[in-house]
């Protein structure tokens, strides 16, 4: 446990810093962007100093740390609101998008993976492998604009921007869901042709046990892990990289949060952002390898040991 602190320390820390310097290395002044280009001199020195930008990017960067010892991650530039709070109101949108998602691709990648591992080489296995790799090979935001032309403004069956219920949230949450599901149909039809190869699958349908118990015994048991681990690094990849997706179909979430730091190069909300999508990223990956304790505690024993 004191190892994985240290290592997300660190993490945090790395992160942190190439974040801090990547975006204070962009063009554009935050202080330009608020008083405009005509503003008199003296007016801009006055608002960098008073945000504290004028000093060269390492006291920048010690400054904002010794805030986020204090707990804070500062305040906008623009709405002068705690980033905190307003992420605190955010987060739980791009959660609930997150989750929806998954909720769309992992039943439906999987059932795809098995059906394509159960006809391999077949015609249905040809045709839904050219499906997968059109959703892999689709950019996000070209994907979301083409499901919002066909849903919204043509058919007129959802609404195409806006945070709310189920019709505001199911566009988004599949325009997220297609990547995902793609790679899990691709991950999982690779897992199962591998396992149904194996002598003991063999063996067990050899000592007459039924194909049924077969399947969710031996297969689905030794099929998991490498599945487990293709849902829990695409549910990171939600909540840390939805920001194409929920600038798109305007949902009010971290993604679209960063989107508009980014812009405006309002440096707090970008950094808190990050911070708070490595915490998630570190949360899941510690889910995950509790998940692959309780199916397999040989996994965990051999981290240890290693």
């Amino acid at each position: 446990m004191f190892k994985k602190i240290l290592i997300f320390i660190l993490i945090l820390i790395g992160v942190t810093f190439v974040t801090f310097s990547i975006t204070k290395a962009l063009p554009g002044d935050p202080v330009l962007n608020l008083v405009g280009e005509r503003a008199q001199p003296e007016v801009i020195d006055k608002l960098r100093k008073e945000l504290g930008i004028n000093k060269d990017v390492f006291s920048q960067y010690f400054s904002y740390v010794k805030l986020l010892a204090r707990g804070e991650f500062g305040r906008s530039y623009y709405t002068n609101r705690k980033v905190f709070d307003d992420l605190l109101k955010k987060f739980p949108n791009t959660l609930m998008l997150s989750l929806t998602a998954m909720i769309i691709a992992v039943p439906s990648g999987m059932f795809l993976g098995f059906i394509c591992a159960w006809k391999k080489d077949k015609w249905i296995d040809k045709l839904f492998s050219f499906i997968t790799l059109m959703g892999l090979s689709i950019p996000v935001f070209w994907g979301g604009l083409v499901i919002m032309l066909l849903f919204s403004l043509k058919f007129k069956l959802f609404p195409p921007s806006g945070t709310g219920n189920f019709k505001f949230i199911f566009l988004p949450a599949l325009t997220l869901s297609i990547p995902a599901m793609s790679m899990l149909s691709r991950v999982t039809k690779t897992t199962l042709i591998d396992i149904f190869g194996m002598p003991y699958i063999n063996t067990a349908r050899s000592k007459g046990i039924s194909e049924i118990k077969v399947n969710l015994i031996h297969v689905t048991k030794n099929a998991l892990i490498p599945i487990i681990t293709v849902i829990g690094l695409d549910f990171a990849s939600y909540i840390n990289g939805a920001v194409l997706t929920e600038t798109i179909f305007g949902w009010d979430g971290i993604g679209r949060f960063i989107m508009e730091g980014i812009l405006k190069r309002d440096y707090p909300v970008i950094m808190g952002c990050v911070i708070i999508g490595t915490f998630a990223f570190v949360i899941i990956n510690t889910l995950v390898d509790l998940i692959y304790h309780f199916i397999d505690p040989r996994v965990s024993m051999y981290e240890i040991k290693g």
